[in-house]
């Protein structure tokens, strides 16, 4: 992995701190192909805004010394992306190794708040 490639992901969500202007961000997690690992999200550019902008899960190899067994199970990442700016007319797309997934949303409008709060 010398200048980085797309790796899967099991999950992706959009969160908004509770903050105004609203700011949401893109949540993407799952396992990591091999430790010692550096997972970053990275938008495409667009001459124009798209319907749904691109973002790639990119996995660059930084440590390639020796690495701890986690006991069988696969090492977890979780990486954030702040949205603003980014967003496509109607959501973004993530794209990883083996599927993309998109996830629409309204740039003008708040994420809704949930019920109880």
């Amino acid at each position: 992995m010398d200048r980085g490639r797309l790796i899967d992901f099991l999950r992706v969500d959009v969160i908004s701190p509770m903050i105004y202007p609203p700011r949401p961000r893109l949540v993407v997690s799952g396992p990591l192909p091999t430790p010692g690992t550096t997972v970053t999200l990275v938008p495409l550019m667009y001459v124009s805004r798209p319907q749904y902008a691109g973002i790639q899960v990119v996995g660059t190899l930084e440590n390639v010394g020796p690495h701890q067994a986690a006991g069988g199970e696969a090492a977890q990442y979780s990486v954030e992306l702040d949205l603003v700016g980014v967003m496509g007319t109607d959501g973004v797309e993530v794209i990883g190794a083996s599927r993309t997934e998109r996830v629409s949303m309204s740039p003008a409008t708040p994420e809704p708040v949930q019920e109880g709060s």
